[in-house]
């Protein structure tokens, strides 16, 4: 697999160790669609991409707002360098302001990591 993950797939083949960074949300019911939530989620999905030690992620949400996004980082420096970037820091002040109830994140060294994929 290459270093890059699937939208809404599976990362898989990451030698550990690496970082796994947890963020899960609750959208506001009353949030406006309009509201630039969809195109600020795409902006951030590319521009991860530009991280150097960036690995990959995996998403869901379910109907009734409740998300999870697992992002996966070579290192702490890879994780640091996501937290920093200006335009992830202006997506977090909106979603503290416009789009979330609540959200909470997790950062996780990775020692251990396999899986399961049906071939088709």
């Amino acid at each position: 697999m290459s270093d890059q993950g699937h939208v809404h797939g599976l990362v898989s083949g990451i030698q550990p160790p690496y970082y796994a960074v947890v963020f899960t949300s609750l959208l506001r019911e009353d949030r406006e669609d309009g509201g630039g939530y969809e195109e600020t989620s795409v902006l951030m999905r590319e521009l991860v991409t530009e991280i150097p030690g960036y690995l990959g992620y995996e998403t869901a949400r379910n109907p009734g707002g409740l998300g999870i996004t697992v992002g996966y980082f070579r290192d702490e420096e890879a994780v640091a360098a996501w937290r920093g970037r200006v335009e992830h820091q202006q997506a977090q002040r909106r979603g503290r302001a416009e789009w979330y109830d609540g959200y909470s994140v997790h950062v996780a060294k990775v020692e251990r990591s396999y899986g399961f994929e049906r071939k088709q």
